[in-house]
């Protein structure tokens, strides 16, 4: 969906996530959230009468949502589909944003669980279920590569977690290491995972 195609509570939502991807929950104010979107400041009480934390815990299940999406993109773009390929493809998106645009996003659903899970149950349930999508998403993935079932989900919470752990290294020495050596280390193991009996 376009910036053009979304009403105003798709837009707030949208740039909720953007906004606390950058500055994080507790620096993002409903006014910036408002300005970001260019929707009238009256508009978040009528979308959002739970407030603030209901704006976060809708940002966090969009970006849930959209880290799922992308994976399937990320595997139909694959000239051959591997384990390794879409591990690659996932962590790229960052490295390519990193070299590009500099290193102050991070992953929204993180961000959430840093700064509000403690206090806001609420956004520690949304950041736990965006999590559960995305690693879904990732083990439907490698079932279809020929990963078996009981071992995929595993394999994808060490996918996402490698990620999100080579995300945060990136951003702190300013730099894409980490996240070129998850890809260089995990890529062997997670093909290996591939059952070719069958073949």
């Amino acid at each position: 969906m376009t910036e053009e195609e979304r009403g105003p509570r798709e837009r707030m939502v949208f740039s909720a996530a953007q906004l606390i991807r950058r500055e994080g929950v507790l620096s993002t104010g409903m006014r910036e959230v408002a300005a970001d979107a260019r929707a009238p400041r009256g508009s978040l009480q009528h979308y959002f009468p739970g407030g603030k934390a209901q704006l976060v815990t809708e940002a966090v299940g969009w970006a849930g949502g959209y880290a799922a999406k992308r994976v399937a993109r990320f595997l139909a773009a694959l000239p051959e589909p591997t384990p390794s390929a879409l591990f690659a493809a996932m962590v790229r998106q960052w490295t390519d944003e990193y070299e590009t645009a500099g290193f102050a996003g991070g992953c929204p659903v993180a961000a959430a669980t840093v700064d509000w899970a403690e206090s806001v149950p609420a956004a520690r349930q949304a950041a736990a279920a965006a999590f559960r999508t995305w690693t879904g998403a990732v083990a439907e993935a490698l079932t279809g590569m020929g990963v078996p079932q009981e071992r995929a989900g595993g394999l994808a919470t060490l996918m996402i977690s490698s990620l999100e752990g080579a995300v945060l290294l990136a951003r702190a020495e300013r730099d894409v290491r980490a996240l070129t050596t998850v890809v260089r280390e995990l890529g062997p193991l997670l093909d290996a995972a591939v059952d070719t009996k069958g073949d």
